[in-house]
């Protein structure tokens, strides 16, 4: 008897990934929506200065220590489970927010919403590789990584005229409406995400934490933390220059930093063309990560004028997205379930949350003991040449993997 040929395999349904990758837009909305309402909401609120901070970074603080645990419970209940309920829950969140009376409100508004934040964002990657091809699934991952930018600077292009339109409650109920109309949409794609569904038995977490084992994925973790510190360095530095030292209005201070931001945009995809067409992951993000320490320690400095400094922020931006690609990606050779894929997406944005974390105080520390923003080129500049080794590594690591 001959042997039975394989199975076929399912061509990419090109709108049930879009759908997936809406899902992470929506949610990272919730990101996005808050640096510039901070000033109506410390008016009617009352809030301080470390209030407000509160209110700015729970979904970073929840993310640092949770994000890995919410990958592992989706490879358990399901990534369609995960996310649907992930974006219900941010979309009551931001509801219930509009009758918050104070601050204990607002914060547990937003914890809801970083919690389903979390959960939307480790759950789509599963949904994309279980509706992409294996020959299209490394490009589709590397149109997942562009959420987080494509999410985050849509709020913040929309908040000055929602913020007249309605104040910080519209940009709230724009929110919420988003991530109502991703779960619809993810919805009428259910059917092709059957293997990332999840089944009515619970999956048991040692086949996901398997994965974790191998050296690599900590490496590429690592690598998109140092990568996530210099964005936030950027991201922190931009409006604050605009605003205070060329006293720009709000209006051009949230264009040209939602520009910034959705040039990392077209990185992402380009990094994804690019690991699809077979450059190693590990080379890329050293790449990448000499190119925006070079950018960091240029925007930083006083001595360029502001359109050449401006130029190098979108560069590293821009740049910066080749990381994120590279990284999301390697599921697709590290993974051998949609359990797994959760797992080391769940590590992925831990490490791109620690590197938030971490880098907000360091940066604030050095720029306060200095009385210069330009210092802060120095922890930028640390961050990429950890970077940099790091993906050197991970290269090493990738040659020996496709040698074995």
């Amino acid at each position: 008897m001959s042997p039975a040929a394989p199975p076929p395999t399912r061509p990419t349904h090109w709108p049930a990934v879009a759908a997936a990758a809406l899902l992470g837009v929506a949610a990272a909305m919730n990101v996005g929506k808050v640096p510039l309402a901070l000033g109506a909401l410390r008016t009617e609120f009352g809030l301080t200065l470390v209030q407000a901070g509160w209110v700015s970074s729970m979904l970073t603080t929840l993310a640092v220590v949770a994000a890995l645990g919410i990958g592992l419970l989706a490879g358990r209940v399901g990534a369609l489970r995960m996310a649907l309920a992930g974006l219900g829950a941010g979309a009551l969140a931001s509801l219930a927010a509009l009758g918050a009376g104070g601050f204990e409100g607002l914060v547990a508004s937003r914890f809801v919403e970083g919690a389903g934040f979390m959960a939307a964002s480790v759950a789509g990657p599963a949904l994309v590789s279980a509706a992409a091809a294996p020959a299209d699934r490394r490009f589709a991952l590397g149109i997942w990584s562009a959420y987080m930018p494509a999410g985050a600077g849509l709020a913040m292009a929309l908040s000055p005229w929602l913020l007249g339109l309605g104040g910080w409650r519209a940009l709230w109920l724009a929110s919420a409406a988003a991530l109502l109309g991703a779960a619809a949409l993810l919805w009428r794609q259910r059917a092709h995400y059957a293997p990332a569904g999840g089944s009515t038995h619970a999956a048991p977490a040692a086949p996901a934490l398997a994965v974790l084992r191998q050296p690599l994925p900590w490496l590429l973790a690592l690598a998109f933390g140092t990568w996530a510190l210099q964005h936030f360095a950027l991201i922190v530095w931009l409006p604050t220059f605009l605003r205070e030292q060329r006293g720009l209005a709000p209006g051009p201070v949230a264009a040209l930093s939602a520009a910034m931001l959705l040039a990392n945009v077209p990185g992402n995809l380009l990094g994804g063309w690019l690991v699809q067409r077979g450059v190693a992951r590990g080379r890329l993000i050293a790449g990448a990560q000499l190119l925006t320490g070079l950018c960091g320690l240029g925007f930083f400095s006083d001595a360029l004028g502001d359109g050449l400094r401006y130029a190098l922020c979108v560069a590293l931006s821009f740049v910066g997205g080749l990381i994120p690609a590279a990284v999301m990606s390697s599921s697709t050779v590290l993974a051998r379930s949609p359990q797994q894929v959760s797992a080391l997406q769940g590590l992925v944005m831990q490490g791109s949350q620690l590197g938030q974390f971490i880098g907000t105080p360091l940066i604030a520390a050095v720029v306060a003991a200095s009385g210069q923003w330009g210092s802060a080129r120095w922890v930028t500049a640390g961050a990429a040449t950890l970077g940099l080794a790091l993906g050197l590594l991970a290269w090493r690591l990738e040659k020996r993997l496709a040698s074995a």
